[in-house]
């Protein structure tokens, strides 16, 4: 292409920048301009109460004095946590079962058993959770961090659960590498706990998704299902709608020129990168959150709210550290390099192997939500498509993959809400038991409400779509908004390259364990907390105060008109920090696109690489998989025919979970008839016979004598169709006119004989 064409793609692409920019600024203004109307409307009835300003004004400052408090409180509960060492802020009483600091290649984790409450019992044979919480700038805890949490709802249905933790400082030397490593080692001492349990099942919450992702891929014998909450898998992925709200954590690395900011934090920090720079960042998100939503809360709630926000706090106001070498390896992998997926990764220290997803064999649960910022659910599923690049792949390979969405919880909801625990997670643990029977697919898992004797209750059921459908309705723009991601990571290697070269020696020459921690320690978000604390002298009048103000509470309804107008003045100024947010990110995603989509343009665009559709649009019939699965259609045995036969029978559409809890039973009932072969390798059977009964029905069935060519065989097949037909749990569902046919068909063509009208139901 030659200069002129680029530079009209160029102004092309900055025009539309441009519109896309003024509507999302005219959006932005819009919304400012309806809360700052209704908040208006609130306090208008203050104006007839100002007579009774003396009751407001003691109730003002009798909640200005506990609030303050509660602010002293926080400082203290940091100090305390701060000298403990920062334990796990976990709800739950916990031993020791395997400590990482002691392992060959020590790390500063360590797998701990979640000790069972009071009126709480466990079954050691069920199948055992571990639990894997984020290291991203906080400490570990959050997946148990109240009753309704991921570990009390594991508990409650009787499962012995585990919890992967880890300590404030990383072991000298440490990597990533040597943490996957340590986990295996989890896995496996979790394993010779319970040997007759099944594999256990792994839960991953936000960065732990992708480190359980990796676990799976390089240990795939010794996992069970997996649960990916809120993990961002495809880093480049996000929501770039005309008009709306985008992700602007995926503009970081591109604003910021790279990794090579990572590298100089870590720097300085002799070697250790601070976990309070990346809680910086999430506050940055939100600075309407930051600054008055979250204070003003326990500030309009003084008299219930203090201990929910404490809790809140000492989690959040936890810090801890990873090593340079660790984080390096984060931001170029994964956050700019965007290389799990793709199998570009090392899966040893000593570069032996890589992590290939597709190796994975248990089933995958994707948990995302739609108001999740971090981790939006186009970077929670896109890596399926990068992966597998299409639906017949995900069967040929014998793999389940469940989508669950929630419509509205942020990034820290998805975690702690007790809401979510009660309803999605409770259903997740519900299902694990008969997820593994479903067919290979990619499905979405719908959880309804409803009423049963006054009470809630819910049902899940799986419906299976194309990965190809999936991918089209999650980017609406075809993920050609991902392209200028790619000069983003070659600017990034660039400018890590000349800071190596250039400014590293001297930055780590002049940096001392001294001045790194003198510089943590006076951190902003450290210092708020113990500069607030009986740490300061200037406080020491506070408790008093507040223990004063408690007993003789005077409170205001929040009705009240002068409490109304006070959350009227407290919404205006949330709105206008919102205003502030949507205005930045709008203008930060406009200055992005201008810089890396026309670098991508003018340099990158038009180099075959480049222009590869993530997801695949060749003919099915043309893809590599389905051609071998058809070069083998006359190829197999007993385990082959029996899959063939169950796709070609089998009602397929939306599977509700009381139906795989019947298969479930069936498959004990009928377990001298199923073939002899583990449940993983029968997925991928089941995946490969789909595609061949599904582009050549005809041939599928005349080739099944050729599966079975002994009698023996044969018979048994046909028995189990016999006494399948008449059960009782069948005959519920009922055989549709179509499955009648095809049983028929099945049996004229392995020759059975005429079957009695009068057998006998089995029940």
């Amino acid at each position: 292409m030659d200069i002129g064409e680029k530079l009209s793609r160029s102004v092309d692409i900055s025009e539309r920048i441009t519109r896309v920019l003024h509507d999302r600024v005219q959006t932005a203004t819009e919304r400012f301009r309806d809360r700052v109307e209704k908040a208006g409307q609130g306090m208008q009835p203050a104006a007839a109460a100002w007579p009774a300003w003396p009751q407001y004004a003691l109730d003002f400052a009798q909640r200005t004095v506990i609030f303050w408090d509660t602010l002293r409180q926080r400082g203290n509960n940091y100090l305390e946590h701060v000298q403990q060492g920062q334990p796990p802020v976990l709800r739950f009483a916990y031993e020791t079962v395997l400590d990482g600091r002691t392992l060959e290649r020590p790390v500063n984790y360590a797998l701990v058993r979640i000790i069972p409450p009071e009126g709480v019992s466990v079954d050691p044979q069920r199948r055992p959770y571990i639990i894997i919480d984020p290291r991203g700038g906080h400490g570990p805890g959050i997946g148990g961090f109240k009753d309704d949490s991921q570990v009390g709802v594991a508990l409650r249905a009787g499962h012995p659960v585990y919890f992967v933790i880890f300590f404030r400082d990383p072991e000298p030397g440490q990597t990533l590498l040597d943490v996957c490593a340590a986990e295996r080692e989890f896995v496996h001492r979790v394993r010779a706990l319970h040997p007759q349990s099944p594999k256990p099942a792994i839960v991953g919450n936000c960065q732990g998704g992708w480190a359980a992702m990796m676990l799976a891929a390089s240990e795939p014998d010794e996992t069970g299902p997996l649960v990916i909450v809120g993990a961002p898998m495809s880093y480049w992925g996000g929501a770039w709608r005309d008009g709306e709200g985008d992700n602007p954590m995926r503009y970081a690395g591109g604003v910021l020129g790279g990794t090579w900011l990572a590298s100089l934090s870590a720097d300085l920090g002799n070697g250790k990168f601070d976990g309070a720079h990346l809680v910086q960042n999430f506050e940055y998100l939100n600075p309407a959150n930051t600054f008055v939503d979250k204070y003003y809360k326990v500030f309009a709630n003084a008299d219930s709210e203090p201990s929910r926000f404490l809790d809140f706090e000492r989690w959040w106001g936890g810090y801890f550290l990873l090593n340079g070498e660790e984080i390096e390896w984060i931001t170029r992998n994964l956050f700019v390099g965007n290389k799990l997926w793709s199998g570009e990764v090392k899966a040893g220290p000593r570069g032996s192997g890589v992590f290939d997803l597709r190796q994975i064999r248990s089933p995958i649960i994707m948990f995302a939500s739609l108001g999740d910022n971090i981790t939006p659910p186009q970077q929670a599923f896109n890596w399926v498509a990068d992966v597998y690049g299409s639906t017949e792949e995900i069967k040929a390979r014998g793999q389940v993959i469940v989508g669950l969405m929630q419509e509205e919880v942020g990034h820290l909801g998805i975690f702690v809400s007790g809401k979510v625990a009660q309803k999605e997670y409770t259903q997740i643990v519900s299902v694990m038991k008969s997820i593994e029977l479903l067919p290979p697919g990619l499905y979405g898992m719908e959880i309804r409400e409803r009423e049963v004797d006054g009470k809630t209750d819910y049902e899940v059921e799986f419906h299976e779509y194309r990965l190809e459908e999936v991918v089209a309705r999650l980017n609406r723009h075809q993920r050609v908004d991902e392209k200028p991601f790619e000069a983003v990571a070659a600017v990034s290697e660039f400018n890590q390259r000349a800071y190596e070269l250039f400014a590293q020696p001297l930055v780590q020459a002049s940096s001392d364990e001294f001045n790194a921690s003198m510089a943590r320690r006076f951190h902003p978000l450290r210092v708020q907390r113990w500069a607030f604390s009986d740490f300061n002298p200037w406080l020491a009048w506070l408790p008093v105060a507040a223990q004063l103000v408690k007993e003789n509470r005077q409170a205001l309804p929040p009705d009240d008109p002068l409490r109304c107008a006070e959350a009227g003045l407290a919404e205006l100024a949330s709105a206008a920090l919102d205003y502030h947010r949507a205005l930045r990110d709008a203008f930060v995603e406009a200055l992005f696109f201008h810089v890396y989509g026309n670098l991508f343009s003018l340099y990158i665009a038009d180099k075959p690489a480049a222009l590869a559709s993530a997801a695949s649009t060749t003919d099915p019939r043309e893809l590599p998989v389905v051609k071998e699965a058809l070069a083998s259609i006359s190829k197999g045995g007993y385990p082959e025919a029996f899959a063939r036969v169950g796709f070609l029978v089998t009602r397929r559409g939306d599977v509700p979970l009381s139906r795989l809890e019947a298969g479930q039973q069936m498959v004990k009932d009928y377990e001298q008839f199923l073939p002899a072969v583990p449940l993983e390798q029968m997925r991928r059977t089941a995946g490969e016979q789909e595609i061949i009964a599904t582009y050549e029905t005809e041939k599928a069935i005349a080739t099944l004598p050729l599966l079975l060519p002994e009698r023996k065989d044969r018979e048994r097949l046909l028995t189990l169709l016999d006494r399948l037909e008449n059960d009782v749990r069948v005959r519920h569902d009922g055989l549709t006119p179509e499955q009648k046919t095809m049983l028929k068909r099945v049996r004229q063509v392995l020759g059975a004989r005429p079957r009695a009208r009068d057998a006998t139901p089995v029940h």
